[in-house]
């Protein structure tokens, strides 16, 4: 870089830092669930308050390498590969998996408000979360692709929540983006409140992969990204859509892991 580009961008630098200081004066930061006034702690801060952040389970410990639910520490040491029981029990078509969050309290609430709440600024932080807890799941050439919804449901909503989260973390691990690897190919019903089979059954052959992208992603390694695995059905129903494109390994990532201790 050449003396007079050093300091056109060294110029850029301060003052993008002196219109983010005067904003933060502005508009003093708030806690990403209730609101509330937060301490600053500055860019890629998580900004919970004192009553929300307790109830924010993030996943930072042992956890399954498969679906990402959170593990007790058995003592095996880091780098151990754990599998909880129900990823034993049960034939997942991908290979590893991570969560950011429980699915429950704070972080059930943050979900619930980006996908009908229309509060698309959680985006940001969640995909900040979602990458940390993703990492070690990136691979050379992988492609990162969401969860689609059905046009039905994208028309109602506006916009894809996990394509909204899915191009950031991909921009945050330097990898691929298609978000419209995967397509739905009937409208399900919701999934709340219904069994584990009859949620297997309502996502059974309702995705697949987009013709236009077919011959590109065989032999590619994808990480598929939700905002909430709940049984796994959904995410099963994708994985098994790019396995029969020749797709693969494939790894999934979502924001929030349901577990039945919550």
């Amino acid at each position: 870089m050449g003396g007079v580009e050093w300091l056109m961008d060294r110029e850029h630098r301060v003052l993008s830092g002196a219109m983010k200081a005067a904003l933060r004066l502005i508009y003093p930061a708030q806690c990403l669930c209730c609101g509330a006034g937060v301490a600053d702690g500055g860019e890629g801060a998580v900004h919970l308050c004192a009553e929300c952040w307790p109830e924010a389970a993030f996943i930072t410990g042992a956890c399954c390498d498969c679906c990402g639910a959170p593990l007790p520490d058995d003592g095996t040491g880091a780098g151990a590969v754990l599998v909880c029981d129900d990823c034993l029990g049960a034939v997942r078509p991908w290979t590893r998996g991570r969560a950011a969050m429980v699915y429950a309290g704070t972080g059930r609430r943050l979900v619930l408000a980006l996908k009908h709440g229309d509060r698309l600024d959680l985006a940001g932080p969640m995909a900040g979360w979602l990458a940390q807890a993703a990492a070690p799941l990136a691979l050379p050439d992988m492609i990162v692709a969401p969860v689609p919804l059905h046009l039905r449901r994208l028309i109602r909503r506006k916009y894809n929540q996990s394509a909204q989260i899915s191009g950031r973390v991909a921009h945050r691990l330097g990898l691929a983006h298609v978000p419209d690897l995967l397509v739905r190919l009937r409208h399900s019903p919701a999934q709340d409140h219904r069994s584990v089979a009859d949620r297997f059954a309502n996502q059974d052959g309702a995705l697949a992969v987009h013709p236009r992208h077919a011959a590109a992603v065989a032999g590619r390694p994808v990480l598929l990204i939700d905002d909430v695995m709940a049984s796994g059905a959904t995410v099963h129903a994708a994985a098994s859509a790019l396995l029969a494109v020749g797709a693969g390994p494939i790894a999934v990532a979502v924001v929030a892991r349901a577990v039945k201790d919550h």
